[in-house]
C-alpha cells in the first residue's frame, strides 16, 4: 500500500486519494458523493468512470469514507476492482487519480481502461 490507506471488502482509499476527494466534494453541495463504476469500454475492454452524484447509497454498494471523502462502488463493478488501491497522483506529467487493480492483465497508457483474463 502507497501510505496510510482504509480498506473495505479489499478496496483500499488512500489519504492521498481522500484528500483531494474531499476537497473535490467540498465544492458541490451537500450530500453529493464521488461514484466509481467499472464500465464497458475504452482500449483494453473495460473503463472506470467517475461521477459526481447526489444520491444515497444503494443496499449493495460499498462506501469507503475517510475525512470528508466519500466513495461508492456498486457491487458489479466490485467484482472487477478486488484487491484495488484508489490512490491520487500529482507528479511532472500531471495530477489524476488510478486505481492499481490486481485484477488487470492489461490497461492502456491513459490509466483508465484495463482488460482482465477471460
Amino acid at each position: 500500500m502507497s501510505d496510510a490507506a482504509v480498506a473495505s471488502h479489499d478496496v483500499v482509499l488512500t489519504d492521498r486519494a481522500a484528500k483531494r476527494i474531499g476537497r473535490i466534494l467540498s465544492k458541490q453541495s451537500e450530500g453529493t458523493v464521488l461514484r466509481i463504476v467499472v464500465a464497458g469500454g475504452g482500449c483494453s475492454g473495460f473503463q472506470y468512470e467517475y461521477k459526481l452524484v447526489k444520491e444515497s447509497p444503494a443496499n449493495d454498494d460499498l462506501v469507503l469514507a475517510k475525512g470528508d471523502a466519500t466513495v461508492l462502488i456498486d457491487s458489479l463493478s466490485l467484482e472487477f476492482m478486488g484487491g484495488a488501491e484508489i490512490d491520487y497522483v500529482d507528479d511532472l506529467i500531471g495530477q489524476s487519480f488510478q486505481i492499481k487493480n490486481p485484477n488487470a492483465v492489461a490497461s492502456c497508457g491513459c490509466g483508465t481502461s484495463f482488460a482482465v483474463a477471460s
